[in-house]
């Protein structure tokens, strides 16, 4: 294929300008040194000298336009799948728009996407693409025209009076084939997709920007709800946003007041009951305004990226809170969004540094989320954080799917039942076998076990005897401010040392750390 000239408009008069200089002195001079040539007229070579002109831009013309014409054309068509673009959408939706019938839009984000460009290259990932787009043109057909909007979001768009029911039809249609690991060369990669619906009646229309921006927000409400979906724009997701957006401005606001604080739940020893460690807590002093949960606020600071900034003043906080308890333990729970920041272990230690507090006594907590989402970043971060002697605890266990394998490969050293389990163990048998088999699990692997939510005397004998290291609900501690903790902590000191035949703290918790 003959690629056209690409000229700039000077390029386009000064070139064929030159050319005819050069060619009608050329022919001048051949006339001068031949003696059967005669120019009768200066006229002659000037007709001449302008005729070379206009030949040389008639043909510079024709490709300058073939490389406005190929320059228009890859305005509009993605270069990878060869699927109309942004751009095509929005002229596309304004034109059907002008009809009167339904016009419909699905935005198609794919899920784990980047995971397949971390593990297996970014030309992998093209293939992959490649072959999504292919699916979704089998299954639009005829009926629908497909895009590609960028990276890893496709669209597709109809009209007519079902318009949206015959899109969600293809798009549920999508969702089967991409519910089978796609084959790419001698890989088996699996990845799925979220889907975001909004549809546009002929007497209620709106601008291409703004379906778009519904199919969008539906789009993230089907990654919200648990992905693999398809999910029809509503009113009240604006609603949401906006409500959301108001608390990340909170956020944001409050943590430059100080209106953040913590709490501390002990967490005691399932032999003796005495305090062998305590998690710290995040709580919100919103003054006059209506309280917010950490279900509700730290989601926000996820999404916002607003949670690092909040989990390194918890980290700091609570480091220098707990160097007046001694050797007992310090929990800190960290978001998904923290694994997934590659200056968390540089941040971590300098907290550690500039405190001066043991990294053997601190335990984070993470969930299966968290690792789960992307795995091998987890599994990079969580090696780096061990180096400095911090140990990893696996939060909420029994509310997930994790795996033997899983276990392994992240190699824990505790393991936290959910108060789920714990609950359901005392009244179902099925719930107390898993809960058995659970710890069984971690004694094999060499972790710690602790039961979270027990509430009464008969569920704290039920984990006792079960095998738990430490127990940790309402039925001993609540939450409490830090200067709780110091009278606790004080108090449990002089009882231990009133006692005839005691071991010292100093040597209790260090046998409750190599137990666990």
């Amino acid at each position: 294929m003959k690629h056209p000239l690409h000229l700039t408009p000077t390029g386009l008069v000064v070139i064929p300008l030159v050319v005819a200089c050069v060619m009608t002195g050329a022919l001048v001079l051949a006339v001068s040194l031949n003696d059967r040539w005669a120019v009768t007229s200066g006229s002659g070579v000037l007709v001449s000298g302008i005729m070379i002109y206009a030949a040389v831009l008639f043909f510079l013309g024709r490709s300058g336009i073939a490389s406005i014409r190929g320059l228009e054309i890859r305005a509009s068509i993605d270069p990878l799948t060869q699927l109309p673009n942004r751009q095509a959408l929005h002229e596309d939706v304004m034109h059907l728009s002008r009809g009167d019938e339904e016009v419909a839009l699905a935005m198609i984000d794919l899920d784990s996407f980047k995971q397949v460009n971390d593990h297996y290259g970014h030309a992998v990932g093209d293939q992959l693409i490649e072959r999504c787009a292919q699916l979704l043109r089998e299954v639009c057909g005829t009926e629908a025209q497909c895009y590609r909007l960028g990276g890893d979001e496709f669209a597709a768009v109809m009209a007519g009076k079902v318009a949206g029911t015959i899109l969600e039809g293809m798009c549920r249609t999508l969702l089967e084939k991409l519910g089978t690991p796609l084959t790419l060369e001698h890989r088996h990669i699996t990845v799925g997709a979220s889907i975001g619906l909004t549809r546009c009646p002929a007497n209620d229309r709106v601008p291409s920007s703004e379906m778009l921006r519904r199919a969008d927000v539906a789009m993230d409400m089907s990654k919200r709800g648990g992905k693999m979906r398809c999910t029809w724009f509503n009113e009240s997701f604006d609603r949401r946003r906006e409500r959301l957006r108001a608390i990340e401005e909170d956020i944001r606001t409050g943590i430059g007041a100080g209106e953040f604080r913590l709490a501390y739940q002990p967490l005691v020893s399932a032999e003796d009951k005495r305090i062998v460690g305590v998690e710290a807590l995040l709580r919100w002093d919103r003054g006059n305004r209506p309280p917010l949960g950490p279900n509700v606020f730290v989601p926000v600071a996820e999404d916002s990226g607003l949670i690092n900034p909040l989990g390194l003043w918890v980290l700091r906080q609570a480091a220098c809170d707990a160097l007046r308890w001694g050797d007992i333990t310090l929990s800190v729970n960290i978001s998904a969004a923290q694994l997934r920041n590659a200056e968390f272990p540089i941040k971590l230690g300098e907290v550690l540094e500039e405190t001066g507090f043991p990294a053997h006594l601190l335990e984070l907590e993470v969930t299966e989320t968290c690792l789960v989402l992307d795995p091998v970043v987890a599994e990079r971060t969580l090696d780096v954080i061990r180096s400095f002697g911090v140990r990893i605890a696996l939060d909420d266990f029994g509310t997930g799917y994790a795996s033997i394998g899983f276990l392994r490969r992240f190699r824990f050293e505790k393991l936290k039942l959910d108060r789920s389990l714990v609950e359901l163990a005392g009244v179902d048998d099925g719930s107390r076998a898993m809960m058995l088999s659970s710890i069984a699990l971690a004694r094999a692997l060499d972790m710690g076990v602790t039961a979270e939510g027990v509430e009464t005397e008969e569920q704290a004998e039920l984990v006792r005897l079960a095998g738990c290291d430490q127990i940790q609900g309402w039925l001993y501690y609540k939450a409490l401010p830090a200067a709780e903790i110091d009278r606790l902590i004080a108090e449990q000191a002089r009882k231990l040392a009133a006692a005839p035949d005691a071991p010292d703290n100093h040597t209790a918790n260090r046998k409750d750390d190599q137990a666990a």
